[in-house]
């Protein structure tokens, strides 16, 4: 089984395309304005510490598993688990379900993120600084409706030309553009007067602030920034040549994945706190520190909208290169069931996540007084999603490695590549320490979106 599938299979050309596409679909949106703000709420240093210890241990362990299992088996998810064992079929349909729900919703956003690149490389950083521009312009029927499938019609072209000419190739251009872009904000926004209190506040861990809900937090952002429990890593693990040194290749996903996230802060904390004196509500805005804080930023810069046109264009990439990921899964999964041809996949799964999108960018404007479970459409699959269904995925992943197929099957497969020199820590956090905590993590994020539908 196994040999055919290495042959009929599309594959990476090697270790280099690998990383950087499996590290361009763990960079997202997530890096650029999720992790500032949590960084910025629980702590700052004291996140970021906590962040960085889960990263090398937690997250090592999940996407070592993930991978390992794609390239054993080389399918997507929803055929990988059955492969192991039948009886946990049902998994892999679950983690099959994840990107379905999560890529149109994500299409949405990045249709948002391209309308402020354009505003911005069009001189209008002004008006992108209003009160309002942002609410306003969601809240349009068909503008936010034309950039969301300009959006998704970029990623359905690059998906459609396949693993190597497609995916690879775009992210051998998007990853490298992407870190550098990140890094030239990053020294701009820390040479503003004023930065300095900033810096120290997102490097200099304090104690004080440590707290339970600082490690169920930055769980939380290590599971969404990672892409794990999507299907996404057994997807790309599929396509994993079986030489690549699978360690050394997760190790790098994650180096890439945290400095984005780390370099992402530096272009943000210390900029709100030059211009909003400190971390107050416009720290703690979520999206709304990308598309109504920080164009307040720019706006008060030199070469306002060049610095903005840049700093979207960086957004655009990260987005574009997660989107990929989440289509490509799709993609996969789809004609692994269906055995359909990648044009007609890539097509069928364009048009049906433009529909399902239709709502979640509607949800804001005409559609806005319908609110499931007391949050917008978009919020609500995001909800859905992130909050229920990825941490499931991600313990019942854990258990069935455990208990069920038995750990060797993933170590053994590791080992084909690599001398594994993290196997013990490996075993340790799989079995014992990973189920406990993405447990809370389940429990934590349901009791608190009952609690806030309560108030």
């Amino acid at each position: 089984m196994d040999n055919q599938g290495q042959k009929s299979r599309s594959s990476f050309s090697g270790k280099v395309g690998f990383v950087l596409a499996a590290a361009g679909s763990a960079v997202g949106l997530g890096n650029i304005w999720r992790f500032p703000y949590l960084a910025a709420r629980y702590g700052g240093g004291t996140f970021l510490l906590v962040y960085i210890i889960l990263a090398v241990t937690f997250g090592f362990a999940l996407m070592i598993t993930e991978i390992a299992i794609g390239r054993k088996t080389r399918l997507s998810a929803i055929g990988a688990y059955g492969a192991l064992d039948k009886r946990w079929s049902f998994l892999g349909k679950l983690a099959s379900a994840a990107p379905m729900i999560i890529f149109p919703y994500y299409c949405v956003i990045g249709g948002w993120v391209t309308k402020y690149l354009v505003v911005f490389a069009t001189g209008n950083s002004a008006a992108a600084a209003g009160d309002t521009y942002f609410t306003d312009f969601i809240a349009r029927p068909l503008e936010p409706l034309g950039w969301f499938f300009l959006f998704i019609a970029a990623t359905a072209i690059i998906v459609l030309f396949g693993v190597e000419k497609g995916i690879e190739k775009s992210s051998k251009f998007l990853m490298p553009i992407l870190a550098v872009l990140s890094v030239v904000i990053a020294i701009y926004t820390c040479c503003l007067p004023g930065a300095l209190e900033g810096i120290k506040y997102y490097f200099v861990p304090d104690f004080s602030d440590f707290s339970p809900m600082v490690i169920l937090a930055a769980l939380g952002q290590l599971f969404y920034s990672l892409s794990l429990a999507m299907g996404i890593m057994i997807t790309y693990g599929s396509y994993m040549k079986k030489e690549v040194d699978l360690e050394k290749s997760v190790h790098q996903i994650e180096i890439f994945d945290v400095g984005i996230a780390l370099v992402a802060g530096l272009m943000i904390v210390p900029a709100v706190f030059v211009f909003s004196g400190g971390k107050g509500d416009a720290i703690n805005a979520g999206a709304g520190l990308m598309f109504i804080t920080l164009p307040k930023v720019f706006d008060n810069m030199p070469l306002s909208n060049l610095v903005g046109a840049c700093f979207f264009l960086l957004v655009l990439f990260a987005a574009l290169t997660s989107s990929i990921s989440l289509m490509e899964t799709v993609v996969s999964i789809l004609q692994d069931k269906l055995k359909w041809n990648r044009k007609v996949t890539c097509i069928v799964v364009a048009v049906c996540a433009l529909l399902i999108g239709v709502p979640s960018s509607l949800g804001h404007g005409l559609w806005s007084g319908f609110q499931p479970l007391g949050m917008s459409i978009l919020d609500f699959f995001d909800f859905i999603s992130n909050s229920v269904l990825m941490p499931i995925i991600a313990l019942l992943t854990c258990i069935f490695v455990a208990f069920f197929i038995g750990m060797d099957q993933i170590t053994d497969e590791v080992k084909v590549s690599s001398n594994f020199a993290g196997e013990k820590l490996y075993r340790l956090i799989t079995k014992y320490l990973a189920p406990v905590c993405i447990f809370a993590i389940l429990v934590s994020s349901i009791l608190n979106s009952l609690k806030i539908i309560v108030i």
